[in-house]
């Protein structure tokens, strides 16, 4: 295992080396590697898991080659065997992504794998993240025009990836937007139309399904509108879905409950209000979802299953504590007797910048932040009432810089999260505490400190954590971390590394024991089991 990965090195060094060498004339390589790679240790304190080996490897080679307008690119990948926690169809080595690209000033076309998003992507899209182990590039074409800045046009027809493989869905859609303001000649104001459809066709579905009069085709659409002026921003959307199919938890418990499947009807509305001028930033979003889990293929539960995109919408946290219990979307719920459609909710972000030379601000200035958010399942189907608290997070950070080499972020963020999804009013309820360190003692050398507590009376009880990370610019960092539950096991989860960094490459190495839990990337989130390890990490671009 560790053969091959030296191999994909040497491989992306050896084009690295190559691309240095071109005439410009003849266009041009870029390209990127990514390998990370696990040994995991057993820790009878944690039940970590521990596969056969002993050890997992994700590895990525990315090539794209330029000339002109024309382009062709490829995506190696190799899992031997993937991490733990990752979805389980991604195996072994394959050449997984590849396409050629032709792109004028105003329209392009591409053939083969691509990526591509409608709106705020709640209807459809198709796009990569490594950190969850999703990959749904689309392979077949795309078209894009524009005309004159007035008229912008998307088409797209292929199969989803799924794994390591294409899907035998097939997915057909347009997108179109047209600028207002532009046909006006608006100096002062944006205002454009959007619109898309879509349409999911599955290659076979369940017998019983057709029986009841399913149908093996999805059609979705979405309508959007977005408007700017003097600093207050407007974005709606409203997306209908079509008709979705789902197991009926209930079937036989009733002569009303004969159905093996049920049959829903899709649909989301979502509204963003912003204002941004003068050091004071408004944002309110609200958001509704009813039966918005759009998926490749029928009956497969993994995480990577889905063509569409439903962030949590809510503060993305990167502190130990402040993650430990993260929001992810309901978009539906069937589990025994308790059935759920969606969610709705809102969050309001303000952000004020006090300025240098203020009564607050005083010599450098102080930025704040403040969020609320909450979202509740729905009371009944095509319902806008409330109806179980399922999340709900308020937050406030300070950062200031106290002086050329001080600065120093305090965080507090009071969560409530329902613990049944809502199926019942039991929630968790939990207050976190961070400040954030940082000081630099030279232009090269700086240390920067976290201390976290977390205090909640539900399940573990009450946690704290620390940080300590050393940097020598440009090239070195070290760190070292804890995370103890105090509360309840006595169990440190604790972590430690060395990174490297060279022009555009750089080297980690890292060894630590990690609770089982989430990994969340933008706001979509899987699930991972307690682990032991070390990690090696090497990534590099050319």
């Amino acid at each position: 295992m560790l053969r091959k990965i030296s191999l994909l090195t040497l491989f992306a060094a050896g084009i690295s080396t190559a691309s240095l060498a071109q005439d410009i004339d003849k266009g041009y390589l870029t390209g990127s590697f990514e390998t990370n790679t696990n040994y995991y240790a057993n820790d009878g304190k944690t039940n970590a898991t521990v596969p056969d080996g002993h050890f997992g490897s994700n590895n990525y080679l990315k090539l794209d080659y330029y000339k002109s307008k024309f382009a062709i690119g490829v995506q190696l990948e190799a899992y031997a065997p993937a991490l733990v926690g990752y979805p389980n169809e991604l195996e072994k080595a394959k050449l997984t992504n590849y396409y050629v690209s032709w792109t004028d000033d105003d329209f392009s076309i591409t053939a083969g794998s691509f990526y591509e998003q409608f709106g705020s992507g709640l209807l459809f899209r198709a796009w990569e993240d490594r950190a969850l182990g999703l990959n749904n590039a689309i392979m077949g074409a795309r078209f894009t025009y524009n005309y004159k800045d007035l008229v912008s046009v998307k088409a797209i027809w292929g199969m989803p990836r799924f794994g390591m493989e294409y899907s035998d869905t097939q997915v057909r859609g347009a997108d179109i937007s047209f600028s207002l303001s532009n046909l006006l000649k608006w100096q002062k104001t944006s205002l454009s139309l959007e619109a898309s459809a879509l349409n999911r066709t599955f290659k076979e579905i369940p017998v019983d399904l057709e029986e009841e009069g399913g149908k093996s085709y999805n059609n979705g659409f979405s309508g959007r509108i977005n408007l700017e002026r003097s600093g207050f921003s407007m974005k709606a959307e409203y997306v209908d879905a079509g008709n979705k199919f789902y197991e009926n938890p209930r079937y036989g418990s009733s002569e009303q409950e004969e159905n093996f499947f049920l049959k829903k009807r899709g649909n989301a509305q979502l509204l963003e209000l912003g204002y941004n001028r003068n050091g004071l930033g408004i944002n309110l979003t609200g958001r509704r979802l009813e039966w918005m889990d759009n998926k490749i293929l029928y009956g497969n539960g993994s995480t990577s299953n889905l063509i569409n995109y439903v962030p949590a919408m809510c503060t993305q946290y990167t502190y130990m504590l402040t993650t430990l219990h993260p929001y992810t979307s309901m978009t539906s719920w069937l589990s025994g007797n308790h059935i759920s459609s969606g969610e709705m909710g809102a969050q309001l972000d303000v952000y004020y910048n006090f300025k240098r030379g203020t009564a607050i601000g005083s010599k450098r200035g102080m930025k704040v932040h403040a969020n609320f958010s909450t979202y509740y399942t729905l009371d009944e189907e095509k319902s806008l009432k409330a109806d179980q608290m399922l999340f709900r997070d308020f937050s406030i950070d300070i950062e200031k810089q106290w002086s050329r080499d001080f600065k120093m972020l305090f965080l507090y963020s009071a969560q409530e999260k329902s613990t049944s999804y809502g199926a019942n009013k039991n929630t968790m309820v939990q207050n976190i505490f961070v400040t954030d360190m940082q000081y630099k003692f030279t232009p090269k050398l700086s240390a920067r400190m976290e201390l976290q507590y977390l205090l909640t009376h539900e399940e573990e009880k009450d946690w704290m954590a620390a940080l300590l990370e050393i940097n020598f610019a440009p090239k070195w960092s070290i760190y070292g971390s804890d995370m103890y539950n105090h509360g309840s096991t006595k169990i440190h989860y604790y972590n430690a590394g060395v990174s490297y960094a060279k022009s555009r490459t750089r080297v980690a190495l890292s060894y630590g024991r990690f609770k089982a839990g989430y990994i969340c990337s933008g706001g979509v989130c899987r699930t991972i089991p307690a682990y032991t390890g070390a990690n090696l990490s090497i990534t590099t671009s050319f």
